[in-house]
């Protein structure tokens, strides 16, 4: 018969990979951010960290969009690129001409989430989504069971040829996503040591109290780096070194009673290479 510590310990240990399993951070994957041009290079789509790190299920219907903002500044549709379900990759980047492109990615907001009470809350702790967590306290609801839709925004730096080649605006400009992490610099044009300062959009206006991760993706069980937004919603990391990196955020907003769930959570991270 087990008794109850068993069965406590249990509890934990079911939450414990739970939270690991659910982990939403999503992102591009490239072989290489930085290509030569004409190459065709494969890319996977991701999710996850540390042991639960995983190719993305994310069937093609979803992606709303998959597009690339050229260094003139033109959006140029990549979904043609796509093959999800390939044996080993779910697509390819190809560009001709040199300089950096950002490489979009978006999904509906369709996928739903259904948790248990302690292990909601502490998926809106771990992340930070403070909205969440007021709402279920002001309602009366940090017992009940929570529910969620989601959608995902990913952007990737991509450096085709030289470095110096071509603009660096659409890097530091917002491009309209929901929720958006914005580079103020081109990490392809600063230094090192220096820093790496970005501010958050939510609807288009700064986000407060966001909690913004940089993780080492070769090394990635847990983020080098967690900051909160400031009033403005800027925060700034130490400048990373070699290798490729992750910032990635999420924010919920609460939904009407009438709803099938309780919050409409966002998903965005934004990948480069040093």
């Amino acid at each position: 018969m087990i008794g109850w510590r068993d069965r406590l310990a249990w509890a934990v240990l079911s939450l414990v990979c739970t939270v690991g399993a659910e982990a939403h951070d999503f992102w591009l994957q490239p072989d290489s951010y930085r290509i030569e041009p004409d190459v065709a290079v494969p890319l996977t789509l991701q999710v996850g960290h540390g042991p639960f790190r995983q190719r993305s299920p994310l069937p093609v219907r979803r992606i709303t969009r998959f597009a690339a903002i050229t260094p003139q500044g033109s959006a140029v549709d990549l979904r043609g690129n796509l093959h999800l379900g390939h044996p080993t990759e779910d697509g390819e980047l190809q560009f001709r001409e040199p300089g950096t492109y950002v490489v979009v990615l978006e999904t509906d907001n369709r996928a739903q989430s259904h948790q248990p009470a302690i292990r909601f809350n502490d998926y809106l702790h771990a992340e930070g989504l403070t909205a969440a967590l007021e709402q279920r306290e002001r309602t009366h609801r940090t017992d009940a069971d929570g529910s969620e839709n989601y959608s995902r925004r990913t952007k990737a730096l991509v450096q085709v040829g030289s470095q110096r080649a071509g603009s660096q605006a659409q890097v530091t400009r917002p491009m309209g996503l929901p929720l958006e992490i914005v580079p103020d610099v081109s990490p392809y044009t600063v230094p090192t040591p220096a820093a790496l300062p970005v501010h958050i959009l939510f609807e288009g206006q700064p986000l407060a109290g966001a909690l913004v991760k940089l993780t080492n993706l070769e090394h990635d069980a847990e983020p080098v780096e967690t900051h909160l937004t400031d009033q403005y919603g800027r925060t700034s990391f130490a400048m990373p070194d070699r290798g490729t990196w992750l910032v990635n955020v999420i924010w919920s907003k609460p939904l009407s009673s009438t709803r099938e769930t309780d919050f409409e959570t966002f998903f965005s991270s934004l990948s480069f290479a040093r």
